[in-house]
């Protein structure tokens, strides 16, 4: 039993709050402005709580296996960062995130190891950062940036989907963490965006998303080269809240006639309904 005591501090973004999980004696869950943000278990850092993270943990473990240097845009908790060192020693991790006592509060209260992991963080905006970023200097590029319970407007971008491009070595994975409903003209938005910036792109998400029966999360994946997707499916379909993967010409259906999102018109993702998200599937 973890019988720690809740931490409450203000941060950049709002009011952080790390509440211990009852049945996990170091497990802690992140919350901002009470929207989950990050699940850590300092005793076992491979496990993972939120089941896009588990999605987005199958493609960095399928399509970018051989990953050697990968950014994270978003850090939260450095849930996933963290479960990379643990499986993937020697893995140099650059994690971009803007909120400064966010990143002081986790260092705090949920040490890492520092750079001595090969986690670096950088305590800045993600959108600048990558701009600044050099080219080619990244295997598989993360984006997990919400304020609140939003993607910024500046990171739905073609400019932004660009910078991702530019910034990933050929054969380079994306994988981002999208939440909408249905009519989904904000992840139909983000699928022309990054088509226009990469020849290759695949979506995982729960069928009952996919249907539009329910707000939830779906993993943009893109990439320059063919994305062989079937251990992929096979892994998402066999987790604790199934996933399809979607790619070909049933994504080519599902993204319509959406356009890419200009600098001037972009906006950020939509708000999630009340009670969208569930800990243990967020």
């Amino acid at each position: 039993m973890n019988d720690s005591l809740p931490v409450i501090r203000a941060v950049d973004g709002g009011t952080a709050r790390l509440l211990p999980d009852v049945d996990r004696p170091r497990a802690w869950l992140l919350t901002v402005d009470d929207a989950p943000q990050s699940y850590v278990d300092l005793d076992d850092p491979a496990y993972l709580e939120f089941e896009y993270q588990c999605r987005i943990a199958h493609v960095l473990d399928t399509l970018a296996a051989g990953a050697r240097d990968l950014v994270h845009l978003g850090g939260g908790a450095l849930t996933l960062p963290r479960r990379t060192a643990a499986l993937r020693p020697g893995v140099r991790q650059q994690v971009v995130e803007y909120d400064r006592a966010l990143s002081q509060l986790v260092r705090e209260h949920l040490p890492y190891g520092g750079e001595s992991s090969g986690i670096t963080v950088h305590e800045a905006d993600a959108r600048r950062w990558l701009a600044e970023a050099p080219a080619g200097s990244a295997d598989a590029v993360v984006g997990d940036v919400y304020g609140g319970s939003r993607v910024p407007a500046e990171l739905t971008t073609l400019g932004c989907a660009r910078d991702v491009a530019r910034l990933l070595r050929p054969g380079g994975v994306f994988a981002a963490n999208l939440a909408d409903g249905a009519p989904f003209a904000f992840l139909r938005s983000q699928l022309a965006t990054f088509g226009a910036a990469f020849a290759h792109l695949a979506l995982v998400a729960e069928p009952g998303v996919l249907r539009g029966r329910r707000f939830g999360n779906a993993v943009l994946i893109a990439s320059g080269r063919p994305l062989d997707t079937g251990e992929l499916a096979r892994r998402t379909a066999a987790d604790p809240f199934p996933a399809r993967v979607v790619d070909g010409e049933e994504l080519r259906r599902f993204t319509g006639e959406a356009r890419p999102v200009g600098e001037d018109e972009a906006v950020g993702s939509p708000v999630p309904p009340g009670g969208a998200f569930r800990v243990g599937g967020v």
